[in-house]
């Protein structure tokens, strides 16, 4: 962490200036020691240092970094991996993570710095020069204004007795999350106990993933119990959303994409309704989430731009859309793996922003009646039925990671088959593609209008296909998906 902060340092100040640093930190295991290390490192450079006082949320350190003019932040976090895990991300002056030139500028300043011969200032000490100073107070309370500022009810009634579960994983949500929906006059919520308090340990959630089945258990029971309308649940650094909706007398675990089209379909509507559409809107969305969003936002008049796998490139493309002197067209963003950003004060997926829209969002359908679930039942009427299903494959180790390697190339040279399946198409991203930048990634694309997307990840050593598939209905989407995924392994294996 010190080698890694050191080279930050050196990157910033190539140029002589002064520079301000944002710290952000999760729950998780040594999370406070690292940043403090971090902010220890920064001040010995001569670098002024803001951090926050406690666990928060990674988007609350986006938005620190833009609201206090920092020239880069950092989190430590791990996200919703497992309790052992953790990690450390950068953040460019727009508040977004960095994107591939500056990592690659700041890495040759980290390799040239060594592991032991780091300077580095206590706490008391930069505190007594002034330059490592607490967040403000005043920051969190604009972040809280700003999410409140992202409904789009506009008038309109929503039913605040609405009985929501919501479990923060052990993670930094419960703050922010809960103080969101009080403000918002959200009162019938109900956190689940075993799951409030900060622990890095994760004691009832080995994996505090919300896409997973697992991570939504407890707080699932907790519904069923209370008869809850809405389970929310965010992941440690409080970025991602997962969502259970009643459904009539059961419960739907929402997937990513299904939260998605359904805050992409709320918003652009309501827009719509009361004549508050900005002109020429922007949705922005990965390559790897549904198709299904292009068809709702074009009903809408809703531009949609794909970026490659990875938040950061959301976050980028607002940014890009602020330099223009176009933020305003931004109207959404989100990707398959539950992350959603609905305003453009964060760079970054933001589950606390998430978190309030799905609740009111539920709130408004349940004021007319009807729930998230059969809105959605209704969406899939109007534009078919798609289903995307995401599959990994893990190869530990060096030899696993040589392994991966192969499995790309000869997947790139395959021509016209995939297993026993006629392609019509094949995209490779390696080369760069419809102005992205170059990616190893693969997508194969068939006559019936189906889809994988093939990638190694780029965290773990996995790699992960997506498939896409369209059908009248739910149960005629599985031997479709079935066929491509066996037809996907014959190569990965």
């Amino acid at each position: 962490v010190a080698r890694a902060t050191a080279g930050l340092a050196a990157y910033l100040q190539k140029e002589g200036k002064t520079t301000r640093v944002a710290i952000g930190y999760d729950t998780r295991l040594l999370s406070d020691a690292f940043a403090k290390t971090a902010a220890g490192v920064l001040a010995a450079a001569g670098v002024e240092v803001y951090i926050y006082s406690r666990p928060l949320p990674t988007p609350m350190l986006s938005y620190a970094v833009r609201a206090l003019g920092c020239d880069a932040g950092i989190v430590i976090t791990a996200s919703h991996n497992p309790s052992e895990y953790n990690g450390y991300k950068v953040y460019g002056a727009d508040g977004c993570q960095i994107t591939e030139e500056a990592a690659a500028q700041i890495l040759a300043q980290i390799e040239a710095r060594d592991y032991f011969q780091i300077p580095h200032m206590s706490l008391l000490e930069g505190r007594g020069k002034h330059l490592i100073t607490a967040v403000p107070a005043t920051v969190y309370d604009a972040f809280i204004s700003e999410t409140l500022a992202v409904s789009h009810l506009f008038g309109d009634p929503a039913d605040r007795n609405i009985r929501v579960v919501y479990t923060p994983l052990n993670g930094t949500g419960i703050e922010p999350v809960a103080d969101v929906l009080q403000r918002a006059g959200y009162h019938g919520v109900l956190v689940v106990e075993e799951q409030r308090e900060h622990d890095g340990n994760f004691p009832t959630c080995p994996y505090p993933n919300p896409e997973l089945p697992e991570a939504m258990a407890l707080g699932e029971q907790y519904a069923r119990e209370a008869d809850a309308d809405l389970l929310i649940a965010t992941d440690p650094d409080c970025d991602r959303v997962g969502v259970t909706v009643k459904d009539g007398e059961g419960y739907l675990r929402l997937t990513g994409n299904e939260v998605g089209i359904l805050l992409l379909d709320y918003i652009a509507s309501q827009r719509k309704k009361h004549e508050r559409m900005q002109s020429n809107p922007v949705a922005v969305k990965t390559i790897v989430t549904t198709a299904l969003a292009e068809r709702i936002a074009a009903d809408y008049g809703v531009a949609v731009r794909n970026v490659l796998t990875g938040f950061k490139y959301i976050g980028e493309t607002v940014g890009v859309l602020e330099k223009e002197g176009k933020e305003k067209r931004y109207l959404f963003g989100f990707e398959e793996s539950c992350g959603y950003l609905c305003g453009t004060h964060v760079r970054d997926k933001d589950g606390v922003g998430a978190a309030f829209l799905v609740t009111e969002m539920c709130a408004f359908y349940l004021a007319q009646g009807k729930s998230a679930a059969k809105r959605l039942a209704e969406i899939y009427e109007a534009y078919g039925y798609t289903e995307n299903t995401l599959y990994s494959y893990t190869f530990p180790g060096a030899d696993g990671f040589t392994h991966m390697q192969d499995i790309m190339k000869n997947l790139r040279a395959t021509q016209g088959m995939l297993g026993h399946l006629v392609v019509t198409d094949k995209e490779d991203y390696l080369p760069g593609k419809d102005g992205l930048p170059p990616a190893d990634v693969l997508v194969f694309r068939f006559a019936d209008g189906s889809s994988v997307v093939v990638r190694p990840s780029g965290t773990e050593p996995k790699i992960k296909i997506y498939i896409s598939v369209s059908a009248p209905d739910r149960e005629q989407t599985a031997p479709l998906t079935a066929a491509i995924r066996a037809a996907a392994e014959t190569v990965i294996h």
